[in-house]
């Protein structure tokens, strides 16, 4: 099984923590070249120090805020400008906050399709051209199952993420013509930051300690545990190597078995 990825370069967007994170340190034993990119320089710095450059690989870090309109832009054009290329593109983004869908205020619809649908379109732009130009390409979205069965009490995200699994599939249908493929992994309960959010949120709502909803939530999975940040990575990583070269315009769920679709 070809996994080795040793001369590519891969642009991991929220990579100072958590699946983000998890992912880059990955991609670079496998030998790639890593941008992480975050908006905290001490959590960027963090995974910087752990990334492998045993086999002569060349990391670099960006400091981008993506909530803010124009920074991702402005800085992605300075990027390029300054000569650099990539191969593998990983789009992660943390979820909007939990909440029923007709409660939501507008500006949380508007702010998440940016910081989602928005920026990935802006990242796709400006290293689509590269990849077609080298012949080879991976695009890897860090989306949620909720694109096959949305979750109760997150009805922004339920909706933003399905929207994220339509772009992609789009790009995907698109772009396979040029070797260029478009997968999303679909993470189920992880032991995260924003896990943690979650649990607090079920819990400050339920009345129940953090430990009875980690418990409840636990039961909804088949192997009675939430994953690790690494166990999300591997599938992320695996397609974006030339093992998963075949592979394109798919979800992944990593969720120990909880979807009940197939």
């Amino acid at each position: 099984m070809k996994l080795d990825l040793s001369g590519k370069t891969a642009f991991v967007s929220g990579s100072s923590q958590g699946i983000g994170s998890a992912s880059a340190i990955e991609l670079a034993e496998l030998g790639a070249n890593v941008i992480i990119v975050g908006r905290n320089e001490d959590l960027l710095n963090i995974t910087f120090n752990k990334l492998d450059t045993s086999k002569g690989q060349v990391h670099k870090k960006l400091q981008i805020d993506y909530s803010v309109r124009g920074e991702l832009s402005a800085k992605i054009e300075e990027f390029i400008s300054e000569g650099n290329k990539v191969d593998i593109l990983i789009n992660n983004m943390g979820g909007p906050k939990s909440g029923a869908a007709y409660k939501a205020d507008i500006t949380e619809f508007e702010e998440a399709f940016y910081n989602h649908i928005i920026n990935n379109q802006i990242l796709a732009q400006a290293f689509i051209p590269q990849m077609k130009e080298s012949g080879w390409g991976r695009i890897v979205n860090i989306i949620s199952t909720s694109v096959k069965a949305p979750l109760k009490g997150l009805g922004v995200s339920n909706t933003i993420r399905g929207a994220v699994g339509n772009w992609s599939k789009s790009l995907a249908n698109e772009m396979g013509k040029y070797n260029i493929t478009v997968n999303n992994v679909l993470p189920g309960s992880t032991t995260t930051s924003r896990h943690d959010e979650i649990v607090k949120q079920k819990s400050e709502k339920s009345g129940l300690s953090m430990e009875e909803v980690e418990w409840n939530m636990k039961e909804l999975i088949p192997m009675k545990r939430f994953a690790t940040p690494e166990e999300v990575a591997s599938a992320v990583v695996f397609l974006a190597s030339p093992a998963a070269s075949f592979i394109n315009g798919i979800n992944i769920p990593v969720d120990g078995g909880r979807t009940e679709s197939l």
